[in-house]
């Protein structure tokens, strides 16, 4: 990492000829950039484009928090890993890569699971927070720990053809809590799993994230303090709107409660996660599902989809129980013990519900349909009509 006055080095100056080029930059700012870092939660649609543009722009140090592996479904999106990087740690894949597109920048890894145990020393000694993640506990706590350090919190958020993003920094604008003081309800909102996206969108949002990272540590420019900026990518509409500070926020305003990391799943009202109480919950694809079936395994399909879901589309032999109301009708599935019980609604979400409500009710032979209805009628069955909403 460069150290402070040192000149740049003639592969240096070759390197930045562009940014040394921008008055507004020039050797300071290119100087500044070196020796600043930034901290990416995410390493996944957000996290890869960002890193790629902040490695390239000579960030001098950059730090990666994600504790998944690469998977199949990540590489319509995410584009530092490859096909052969199925299976590795995405952190350390993300290292090889960033390393070669630039060796001035040390890279950080740090495979983990963030939390409010860990939140604040990781934060501390980084400069800037860009926020890839697309949970609500995980923005909740990075929006909270970015205030208790007095960190920018470069935001960023992605949905099917929509994003957004903005920057929040409590003695600049508001905090991320001014804008959303309470979370949706669980399920409100599906995840980008559940809905899909667009597979370019990420990068679209996380380019205005590097920029706006770029801007605060330059300190060229207006960040974007009290704006948040909307993409449709449909429209190719940007729209951007005001923010104001709230003086009752709880982390920020004027007589704040809010002094310490708390239960951040609790607080958004999350049911425990895959591989602790309830246990890892298990997948079985349209494809694999058709295969045991015709194989003659000994399978209950459960469709907990709405009535007027299941009267425009089915699949043959499901026993059907909205999910409201699984619980309460939970002795339709007694004595299904030596059975496999597969889940599945519309695109996964709602399924993955039931499964660990009936986790929950003692059923331990349950698996979730993955991808829902929707996968059925695209790998399987054509003629089974695809529908919207609903996830």
């Amino acid at each position: 990492m460069q150290s402070e006055g040192t000149p740049l080095r003639p592969d240096q100056f070759d390197r930045y000829r562009r940014h040394l080029a921008l008055p507004e930059i020039g050797l300071e700012g290119q100087q500044k950039l070196l020796l600043s870092s930034v901290l990416l939660i995410g390493a996944g649609g957000l996290g890869c484009p960002a890193a790629q543009y902040l490695t390239a722009a000579g960030v001098g140090r950059m730090g990666l928090v994600d504790d998944d592996v690469v998977s199949a479904s990540n590489l319509q999106r995410q584009i530092l890993y490859s096909t052969t990087d199925i299976g590795r740690p995405k952190v350390e894949v993300a290292r090889e890569r960033l390393s070669g597109l630039n060796p001035d920048v040390k890279i950080d890894i740090h495979p983990l699971r963030l939390d409010s145990t860990n939140a604040l020393e990781l934060f501390s000694d980084y400069d800037v927070i860009v926020d890839g993640t697309d949970n609500f506990p995980t923005r909740y706590l990075t929006n909270d720990a970015c205030v208790l350090l007095g960190k920018p919190n470069v935001h960023g958020s992605i949905f099917r053809f929509e994003g957004q993003a903005s920057v929040f920094d409590a003695s600049k604008g508001p905090c991320y809590r001014c804008l959303y003081p309470e979370p949706p309800p669980p399920g409100a909102v599906p995840s980008c799993a559940e809905g899909g996206v667009l597979g370019i969108l990420p990068g679209t949002i996380a380019l205005v994230q590097a920029t706006e990272t770029l801007k605060i540590l330059t300190g060229l420019g207006e960040p974007l303090y009290g704006r948040l900026l909307h993409y449709d990518a449909l429209e190719m509409a940007w729209r951007e709107f005001k923010m104001k500070k709230d003086p009752g926020c709880l982390l920020c305003g004027d007589n704040p409660e809010i002094r310490e990391l708390i239960d951040y799943e609790g607080f958004c009202g999350m049911p425990a996660r895959e591989g602790e109480a309830l246990g890892e919950i298990k997948q079985c694809s349209a494809a694999h599902y058709a295969e045991r079936r015709d194989a003659g395994d000994s399978m209950l399909l459960l469709d907990v989809r709405e009535q007027d879901e299941v009267e425009t589309a089915r699949i043959e032999g499901a026993h059907w129980i909205p999910l409201g109301e699984l619980e309460a009708r939970r002795d339709e599935l007694e004595g299904e013990e030596g059975r496999v019980i597969i889940v599945h609604c519309h695109l996964g979400g709602r399924s993955t519900k039931a499964v660990r409500l009936l986790q929950e009710l003692g059923f331990s032979n349950v698996e979730n349909f993955d991808g829902g209805i929707e996968a059925w009628s695209l790998t399987v069955d054509a003629s089974i009509p695809r529908y919207g909403g609903g996830s």
